[in-house]
């Protein structure tokens, strides 16, 4: 009879901690399996005390349950006990402990496992050296931090933190947790390391993005005269992938090469290669080891089709895996998983459903797992409704599915069905994780909803969401795009660890609000801190100089990356210089650069040229700028747009009508210009002449009173940013009626006096509504954030802090 002796916690908390009462059978287990009395070599190690028994080197779940009970029933007294064939005549207290809590985390119960660490605890039992690396990757398996900080505290205590075995199991249990630092410390500290610890090192900075601490501690490794182990060459492969970078991945294989134990490299170590070379975009790196191969595994062909869709092959990636399975290697749950996830980054949708059917066709459960991986994928692709259909067949669903439909729609910008899934989810007692508060976040930087960003702020405080440095990066990012520097700024400054994307992120935003001056100081404490700047930290830098108009300062930091960090300026850097140039006025300056580009200028170079000749009033370069651009895309109809209103602003008529008809004639639209403002947490939209809000009478009176205002103030409409070949009065009218102003209205009527009023737009703001919204602020008392698609403009007491470079 099948008896149920442990009940499944729902919480684990620091020492004392709370463990429920187990109850004994009514008899004691009366037979387990026996195994060969004499394991094979392969599976003892020098930290090996206790035997193994069972082919799977543990019970099963069942056997130790009633191991667990029996033990507890009789707290080991020896003339209590029965028979316990084959376990009485050389199993201690202790190994019998050990042997029960292996068996639970490898039937997939760490919590089990971790309430029999606390039973033994609470009743003085011996916990020794040989157990503690059992319960701490248990700790690992449920990523409860607090409990492995008790049981390092303990090991301390004991004096187990000694024994390298207990030291590494500490350490990859931080990493498992999120806590690098506390990881790295126990590294430094400690000095007898051996590979493993070197390994777990090096593999927790390449799952974390933190390629330059990863790329320290392998030349570290190899300076201390440290072989690796093949793992560690694994985790070091790993690294250089994620780094994308083919000569540095060049050479990590001839380092590979160099360090095998044998001449041929085993087969995950080339496996790992192949995944190396083509997360660089070097296929044919790829393919030469792939047909190498003399027995190909089944990871060694996910690897390769999995890589041919990261470069977007995807033709040459579905005909190996049909041809995978014409040699009768057939896919498993794995298999499909690492190649629908590609799927999703590249957005190959098509193929995505392809694998999709081939999984429903072939029988296979749909694990969730595997389900998850597909909501995720349709998310990224922007089908939301097959990601969905997906979500809502799944009976049981764990955190991870409820994020990746939460980023699907965060993905799709759909802000309103974000909040009410996160909402469910809570209903349904599922705790969000650091990644759902980051896709959260994210949804709330891109739209400006600084009420909700704030909420989710306060919600992670307050429940405990522990703040690792991606979720710290996210609130940072928030608190900027949302136009609260100050905000993100306290929260930089509070960060005791931070890593080159929270530096980036700071940068970044000071670069969105114009403060180039600011970017630039934090630029210089990096380099006195010894943070090594990446390409993200320069693109950063240069935006700031051109938002501030700091060309000599933008020029200096060109040239510092690449004569004092060796880096090759990508297309980006260039299109960041033009811009910063073309702001400016120097506009022939900038067209030389373009010239003299060691790469071939893309559409963001030919674009930012086009928009300074805009800013300028220079319709002849615009006009070699605009057939540039027309070449890379002549189906894109914004660069014509951008071109008549050149032609506008020089009052050539004829040529504004020969442009809109051909814009007509293509048939495509001109993306809309609107305008979204928080109020109590909720965001509206406007678009220009807008009279769907349900408020539109009470908008358009107070619309009426600031153009009364504005005028009574001085303002006189600039009616040549109304493209349109029609009369003066008729274009004041347009202006009066753009969205950002709409929004300005709402604001006002919808807030308290001397509240802030803040403003997204997804196009440039106009040099009228920036006029406008300048003399607003002084005539209301306000101030008023616009944050459009450049840049942030402060408008406070009739000035706005752009200084006029937006």
């Amino acid at each position: 009879m099948e008896m149920s002796l442990v009940s499944k916690p729902t919480s684990l908390l620091p020492l004392p901690l709370t463990i429920q009462k187990l109850k004994p059978p009514i008899t004691p287990p009366s037979t387990f399996t026996k195994t060969p009395q004499n394991p094979s070599p392969q599976h003892q190690n020098k930290h090996q005390k206790y035997p193994s028994f069972t082919p799977n080197n543990h019970l099963c779940l069942d056997q130790a349950k009633q191991l667990h009970a029996h033990i507890i029933r009789t707290h080991f007294n020896h003339a209590q006990q029965v028979s316990f064939s084959p376990f009485e005549s050389h199993l201690s207290p202790e190994a019998r402990y050990n042997l029960l809590i292996t068996s639970y985390i490898k039937n997939n119960k760490p919590r089990y496992a971790l309430n029999t660490y606390t039973y033994m605890r609470k009743f003085d039992i011996e916990v020794d050296s040989f157990i503690i690396p059992s319960v701490l990757k248990a700790c690992s398996q449920v990523s409860v931090a607090q409990v492995g900080k008790e049981i390092h505290g303990f090991s301390v205590k004991n004096g187990f933190v000694s024994d390298v075995f207990v030291v590494n199991a500490l350490m990859q249990t931080y990493t498992e947790c999120n806590s690098i630092v506390s990881a790295r410390l126990l590294f430094d500290k400690t000095s007898d390391r051996d590979v493993v610890s070197w390994s777990t090192m090096i593999r927790a900075y390449s799952r974390n993005k933190l390629f330059n601490e990863g790329l320290k501690l392998i030349e570290n490794m190899h300076f201390s005269n440290v072989k690796p182990s093949e793992v560690a060459m694994i985790s070091m492969v790993n690294l250089f992938s994620d780094l994308e970078n083919v000569e540095m991945g060049k050479a990590m294989h001839g380092y590979v090469i160099r360090n095998s134990s044998s001449e041929k490299t085993v087969v995950p170590l080339t496996t790992c290669l192949i995944d190396m070379y083509a997360k660089c975009g070097n296929l044919d790196a790829a393919i030469t080891l792939f047909d190498g191969f003399s027995q190909r595994s089944i990871v060694s062909w996910t690897a390769m089709i999995a890589g041919y869709i990261r470069c977007n092959a995807l033709e040459e990636g579905e005909r190996l895996f049909v041809r995978m399975i014409e040699e009768k290697v057939l896919p498993n749950d794995i298999t499909l998983l690492s190649l629908i996830i590609p799927c999703g980054f590249v957005g190959a949708v098509q193929l995505g459903k392809r694998l999709h059917a081939y999984i429903l066709r072939n029988g296979f459960g749909m694990s969730l797992a595997l389900a998850t991986s597909l909501v995720d994928m349709y998310g990224k692709c922007g089908d939301i409704r097959s990601a969905r259909a997906i979500f809502d067949s799944m009976k049981n669903k764990d955190v991870m599915t409820w994020t990746a439909m939460i980023s699907a729609y965060a993905q799709a910008n759909c802000i309103d069905h974000a909040f009410q899934l996160f909402v469910q989810m809570r209903d349904n007692g599922v705790r969000p994780n650091e990644l759902t508060m980051v896709s959260l976040l994210s949804l709330c930087a891109e739209n400006g909803a600084l009420d909700m960003g704030k909420w989710f702020h306060a919600y992670i405080d307050k429940q405990g969401v522990e703040v690792d440095l991606i979720l710290k990066t996210a609130l940072i990012d928030m608190y900027a795009k949302c136009g609260d520097i100050s905000g993100a700024q306290r929260l930089f400054s509070e960060a005791i660890d931070r890593d080159i994307c929270t530096w980036n992120a700071m940068m970044t935003g000071y670069g969105m609000h114009g403060y180039g001056d600011k970017a630039l100081k934090l630029f210089t404490e990096m380099e006195t801190l010894g943070v090594k700047p990446n390409d993200i930290t320069f693109i950063g830098a240069l935006h700031a100089c051109s938002h501030a108009g700091l060309v000599v300062e933008g020029k200096g930091i060109f040239e510092k990356m690449i004569h004092d960090f060796g880096l090759v300026p990508k297309v980006e850097h260039y299109g960041c210089m033009v811009d910063l140039l073309g702001r400016a006025g120097l506009l022939d300056e900038a067209h030389k650069m373009i010239e003299s580009m060691p790469v071939k200028p893309n559409i963001a170079i030919w674009g930012a040229l086009l928009a300074a000749c805009k800013i300028h009033k220079n319709s002849n370069m615009g006009e070699l700028a605009a057939r540039e651009l027309l070449a890379l895309e002549p189906q894109n109809c914004s660069y014509k747009v951008l071109m008549s209103n050149i032609y506008a602003a020089a009052n050539r008529w004829n040529d504004v009508a020969g442009l809109r008809k051909a814009v007509k004639d293509t048939g495509i639209k001109k993306e809309p210009g609107m305008s979204s403002i928080e109020v109590n947490g909720l965001v509206h939209d406007f678009k220009m002449g807008d009279t769907e809000h349900p408020l539109i009478e009470k908008i358009s009176e107070m619309l009426a009173e600031m153009i009364k205002k504005l005028k009574g103030a001085g303002y006189l409409p600039d009616t040549s940013v109304v493209l349109h070949n029609i009369d003066e009065e008729e274009k004041e009218t347009a202006l009066n009626y753009h969205s950002e102003k709409l929004a300005m209205a709402f604001g006002l009527i919808s807030t308290a006096p001397g509240t802030p009023i803040r403003v997204v737009k997804n196009l440039r703001i106009c040099d009228d509504c920036h006029t406008a919204t300048k003399l607003l602020s002084k005539i209301y008392k306000r101030v008023i954030i616009v944050r459009d698609r450049n840049r942030f403009h402060h408008f406070r007491e009739g000035s706005c802090s752009c200084g006029g470079y937006w």
